[in-house]
C-alpha cells in the first residue's frame, strides 16, 4: 500500500485538492499571531478575575474563607497570593514580558483551582491552560517585550 503525501493530493483536482490547498494556506499564518491572541485572551481572563477580587476585598477574603477553603493556607494569605498572581501574571502576559514565568505562575493558579476548589469546572480550566501552555512552551512571540529584549540585549558567547 502506498501512502499519498499532501503534495501528491494537491495535483488532484476537486474537493481533496481544495482541502489540501486550504490546509497548506494555514501554514503561512505566523505562530506569533497565535501567541499574541493567546496572550490577549488569557490576560483578559485573569485581569477580570483580579479586578473582581480587588473591587471588594472583604468579599474576596470571605470567598476564600467560606467557599474556596484551601487546605493549609490562611484564607487572607491565599487571597493575597491569588490576586497578586492574577494581577501580575495578566499584566506580564499582556505585555509579553517574562511571559514564560508568568504563564507558569498562572498555570499554578489554574492547577490549584482545578485540584482544590472547582474540579467540576475542568472545561474552563482547559480553555485557560491551552494558551498558557503555548506561551510556556513557545514564548510570547514576535509582538512582545520578551522578543524585543532578546534582540536588544547582547548575547553571551
Amino acid at each position: 500500500m502506498t501512502m499519498m503525501s499532501p503534495s501528491s493530493t494537491r495535483h488532484r483536482g476537486g474537493i481533496i485538492g481544495l482541502y489540501v490547498a486550504a490546509l497548506e494556506s494555514f501554514n503561512s499564518l505566523p505562530l506569533s499571531l497565535a501567541q499574541l491572541v493567546s496572550r490577549l485572551a488569557v490576560a483578559h481572563v485573569f485581569w477580570q478575575s483580579s479586578q473582581s477580587k480587588l473591587a471588594s476585598w472583604l468579599a474576596t477574603v470571605q470567598l476564600f474563607t467560606l467557599e474556596y477553603q484551601l487546605p493549609v493556607i490562611d484564607p487572607g494569605v491565599a487571597a493575597v497570593l491569588a490576586t497578586t498572581a492574577e494581577v501580575t501574571g495578566s499584566i506580564l502576559i499582556f505585555l509579553g514580558l517574562f511571559s514564560r514565568l508568568a504563564a507558569l505562575m498562572l498555570l499554578c493558579v489554574v492547577s490549584t483551582i482545578q485540584l482544590l476548589v472547582y474540579p467540576q469546572n475542568w472545561p474552563d480550566h482547559l480553555l485557560w491552560t491551552a494558551p498558557l501552555l503555548l506561551i510556556l512552551t513557545r514564548g510570547a512571540g514576535a509582538v512582545s517585550l520578551d522578543y524585543l529584549a532578546a534582540r536588544l540585549l547582547p548575547r553571551e558567547r
